[in-house]
Order: C-alpha cells, then sequence, then structure tokens
C-alpha cells in the first residue's frame, strides 16, 4: 500500500484536492484492496479552508508526518505561504517522504523552498513565466505534469487527475487506470506531459468503445479491429503496448468489472448476471469472476 500525504493550505482548490484523491479511491475500490491511504496535513492546527470556503479537517500536521509521496496543494494565494514556516517544514519533510509533488501552485514553493534546483519542473501556466524568471536554477517546462527522479510538478486540477491515473497505472498496470478512468466518464486525449505514457491511439479508443458498447454479446475481436480498420495483430500489438495487456484480456476484464458492479450494487441472481457479462452460464461467470478477483460473486454479495 502506497501513502500520500496531502498538504492543504488556505485557499486550496477543492477540484484539484478532488482530481488527486478520488482517482486513488476509485483505484482502490475497482482493485478490491487497499492499494492507496491517504491523509490530509497542515502546518498549523485547526481546519484549513479552500478557495470555495470548504473546509478541511486536517489528519495530522506535517512535522510529524512521513510517507511515500507528500503532495503540496496551496492554488490560490500560494505567495503569501512562502515564509520561513512552510520552508522549514517542506525542506524538513524533504527528508521523511520518498517523492516531493507540487500540485497546481505547489511548484512555486517548493522551488522557493530549493527542493526544485536541476530538475526539470511545470506550474500552472499562468504562472510559467514568472517562476521560471524567479527560478532559472529549474528547468521549467510547459506540460501538464512532469516526473523527474523524486520529484513532480502538475500544472492544474485537471492535470492532477491525468497524473493520478499515470501513477496508478504505472503501479498498478494501464488496465486499472483505464477501468478508473472509465469509471469517471473520462475521455482521452492528446494531452501532453513528460515523463509518463502517451495517451491511447485513437483506434484502441475506438476498439475500447466498442467493446463497452457490446458487453451483454461479445465481439469477435477479429471484428473489432476490422471494424477500427486494423489488423488483429496490429490492434494485439498496440493494446499490449499502451495498456499492458491484449484485446481478449481488456475485454474480459470490462465484462467482468460489469459482473463486480452488478454483484455488489444489484439483486440480480448470478445467472442473470452472467447473461448481461456476456457469459453463457453462471459457471463460467464464476469460473472466470474467481480467477480475475479470487472471490466467487456470491462469496463477495455476503461478504
Amino acid at each position: 500500500m502506497q501513502q500520500f500525504g496531502v498538504l492543504l493550505f488556505d485557499g486550496f482548490s477543492n477540484h484539484c484536492l478532488a482530481n488527486t484523491v478520488e482517482p486513488l479511491r476509485a483505484a482502490n475500490s475497482l482493485a478490491g484492496r487497499k492499494l492507496y491511504d491517504w491523509e490530509f496535513l497542515s502546518l498549523t492546527e485547526g481546519p484549513v479552508t479552500s478557495s470555495s470556503g470548504l473546509q478541511v479537517t486536517p489528519h495530522a500536521r506535517l512535522q510529524s508526518a512521513r510517507g511515500g509521496t507528500l503532495m503540496v496543494m496551496p492554488s490560490y494565494g500560494f505567495r503569501a505561504h512562502g515564509g520561513w514556516p512552510t520552508l522549514t517544514g517542506l525542506r524538513s519533510a524533504a527528508n521523511r517522504y520518498d517523492v516531493l509533488a507540487g500540485l497546481d501552485t505547489g511548484s512555486w514553493l517548493l522551488a522557493l523552498a530549493g527542493l526544485l534546483d536541476g530538475y526539470r519542473a511545470t506550474i500552472h501556466w499562468e504562472e510559467l513565466t514568472s517562476f521560471t524568471e524567479r527560478f532559472p536554477e529549474v528547468d521549467a517546462q510547459r506540460e501538464r505534469y512532469v516526473i523527474d527522479r523524486n520529484r513532480i510538478t502538475c500544472s492544474g486540477a485537471m492535470a492532477a487527475f491525468d497524473l493520478v491515473l499515470h501513477l496508478i497505472g504505472q503501479d498498478h498496470g494501464q488496465a486499472l487506470a483505464l477501468e478508473v478512468a472509465q469509471l469517471f466518464m473520462t475521455r482521452d486525449s492528446a494531452r501532453s506531459h513528460s515523463g509518463g505514457v502517451g495517451a491511447t491511439s485513437g483506434y484502441v479508443n475506438k476498439a475500447l468503445a466498442l467493446m463497452q458498447e457490446n458487453l451483454e454479446t461479445p465481439l469477435p475481436i477479429t471484428d473489432i479491429a476490422r471494424q477500427v480498420g486494423r489488423s488483429h495483430k496490429a490492434l494485439s500489438t498496440r493494446m499490449q503496448s499502451e495498456l499492458g495487456a491484449g484485446p481478449a484480456q481488456v475485454y474480459r476484464r470490462l465484462r467482468l468489472n460489469l459482473a463486480r458492479k452488478l454483484v455488489a450494487e444489484t439483486d440480480l441472481t448470478v445467472s442473470e448476471i452472467a447473461l448481461r457479462a456476456g457469459y453463457d452460464d453462471p459457471s463460467a461467470l464464476t469460473r472466470a469472476f474467481r480467477a480475475e478477483f479470487g472471490i466467487t460473486p456470491r462469496a463477495l454479495r455476503v461478504g
């Protein structure tokens, strides 16, 4: 299990916070186990208030926290947080966390503390010019997010979602990252970033859409390949490269994800669920379900 600390400052963005932790929560839910844990941190006692007035009570103060990745999230009014308590706290935390991440304008505070010297980094693009001028020792780049060794920087709230999806794919495979993206109804686009995998190809996206639209009556992979204008081999090679799994594996996972959702959220019988997920009989579904998730549908429902 990987531990994240999310350091909040007054004026933080609700959107950025949600786009950071909700994909982690979804990954835990889809995996059926706790892959990620996180805690909200602050430098002072008491609740932290977002730019829109939402108050969050931190789990702990930064001074006592440690873990895998510290995500620094000031968002609005970030320059006002650049005093010595913040800089001292960040420099100390660099010795207790494996990775430091600046989200939105968090890059500015990390750079001000000298923690991005010699690193490639980005920031919210409205601040990129002033960031470049203020911190010449940082290799500033106009990217959605940048991963450089043990430093991560991200340009804004939407980019935070992309970043976390990339981290999930890096840690647990692109198939899980794809499932998280589908859960949030996202659309892939040619989003520029550094240090991560590229967006899925247009025809891979089309193939995934065809699979999603035909879960109850699965299409042969050769038909899917033909409909997206590629050979079976070409589609298989590209999906293996981009998603870490071939078309048949991805298709099966999508069908089984539907089955798991129906088991958990409905009162349908296993026989009915099997038909909706494209299986001829409940025993076939049960075997595939147990092989994929390590538990039978009935045991999951009872649990």
